[in-house]
């Protein structure tokens, strides 16, 4: 189950999660949805680390792979003796070499652009189109009562849940709306997500 919560202001944004992270909820269960790009940490912080950069920079690399295979490959099954020089020269080839590793470093970034925006979305998400007129929302997905959420340090990963997880799904959704509710909530949606 997911509820969204739509705010009209950043701070009111970041009261709600604050308060819904004190209340017991992790921060792993909210998230944010903006049309503008908020630093990490403004409202939900997250510890993702992105592969954008190493995706982009494989395929950089086997773009330089594939380019000199097909410029030497090429000069090799195609050989055109003229004179002394040497069949696979270096300056064509590495022409072609660029070029590919480019186009392949273009597409690399491409695709980890989209991988790390999370599209296409394979599964259905809440929105409103509130969110593209400036407003904030406030995603927290609800988990089923008595799932391990969190655990301090000092005890075994199989003996907590959390204070919210141990409540029942309806439960922590009444108490999820009176902390975004106290935050100064416009409105709040919810759907179950399958």
């Amino acid at each position: 189950m997911e509820i969204l919560g739509i705010f009209r202001n950043c701070e009111s944004a970041a009261k709600a999660v604050d308060d819904l992270v004190r209340a017991g909820f992790t921060e792993n269960q909210v998230d944010s949805l903006t049309s503008v790009p908020y630093p990490d940490g403004v409202l939900v912080r997250t510890e993702v680390s992105s592969r954008f950069r190493w995706i982009a920079l494989a395929g950089g690399l086997s773009g330089a792979v594939a380019g000199f295979a097909l410029a030497a490959g090429t000069a090799w099954l195609y050989p055109v003796q003229t004179g002394d020089k040497p069949i696979i020269t270096l300056y064509p080839t590495a022409i072609i070499c660029f070029e590919v590793a480019m186009l392949f470093a273009i597409i690399g970034t491409m695709v980890g652009m989209f991988l790390d925006m999370g599209l296409p979305a394979l599964g259905k998400r809440l929105y409103d189109p509130a969110i593209a007129e400036g407003c904030i929302g406030i995603s927290l997905t609800i988990r089923v009562g008595g799932e391990v959420v969190h655990c301090p340090t000092e005890t075994e990963s199989g003996e907590c849940i959390g204070a919210i997880a141990a409540l029942s799904a309806a439960e922590q959704k009444k108490r999820a709306e009176e902390i975004m509710q106290a935050a100064g909530v416009l409105r709040v949606i919810e759907e179950e997500l399958s």
